[in-house]
């Protein structure tokens, strides 16, 4: 089986070096990196799995860190850390295309099974799904490229964001239940992640809009309706 390899960019070496030890310890192949522009000079060349971002880096923040990511790597999933609790940061970090985020103090026992739901979620296709197309208006999606063309454009969606075009496809025309979708991708319906998937629901309105008989429709109180 393929080791997972982490990127992990934290300024405080004490708490790098402590998750370092701690992941390597559980056979996941981790490189620290104390800043952010460190981190994406290495980025390229390591060919990893996830990123861990601290937001908060000297020279480069987590958050400029994870949109040059994104530019290099639409799909790759990022878990920020960060000593805030306000609400506004964790919502930018999911914006740049987080996929979960922790708030320090946090437990290494909790990280580690943030970072092997992920990579469950990416390593394993959901029953019943194949390598084929949805047809949506006149776009065409593919689940397992992450792939949404329409004419000769293409788009690389991001982990998080094919897997909800998909819940809504499988759905198509027919309600999907807004707990139902937090739970089968966010794992958990709070109040943090209902708001990362409410911008989840806006880039794939953007997304779609070349089409307009296409749309994404909010249904109030329980979810959401893709009519095509």
């Amino acid at each position: 089986m393929k080791s997972i390899r982490i990127l992990l960019a934290e300024d405080d070496s004490n708490l790098g070096n402590l998750l370092k030890n701690y992941l390597t310890a559980k056979n996941l192949e981790t490189s620290l990196f104390t800043n952010g522009i460190k981190a994406l000079d290495a980025f390229p060349s390591g060919q990893f799995d996830i990123c861990i971002l601290d937001i908060m880096m000297p020279e480069m923040d987590g958050l400029t860190l994870a949109r040059e990511i994104r530019n290099l790597n639409p799909s790759v999933p990022l878990i920020f850390l960060t000593a805030k609790s306000q609400k506004e940061d964790v919502l930018e970090g999911f914006r740049t295309g987080a996929d979960d985020y922790l708030t320090k103090p946090f437990s290494m026992e909790e990280l580690l099974y943030r970072i092997q739901a992920i990579m469950k979620r990416i390593s394993q296709s959901p029953p019943g799904r194949k390598d084929n197309l949805y047809i949506i208006g006149k776009y065409s999606f593919n689940p397992l490229k992450q792939l949404l063309v329409i004419g000769d454009h293409e788009l690389k969606l991001t982990t998080k964001e094919s897997e909800l075009l998909e819940l809504l496809c499988r759905h198509g025309n027919e309600i999907l239940e807004r707990n139902f979708a937090l739970k089968s991708i966010w794992i958990d319906d709070n109040y943090f992640n209902a708001r990362s998937m409410d911008v989840y629901i806006t880039r794939l309105r953007k997304y779609l809009k070349k089409d307009p008989s296409v749309r994404i429709l909010n249904v109030h109180g329980k979810g959401y309706k893709l009519i095509s």
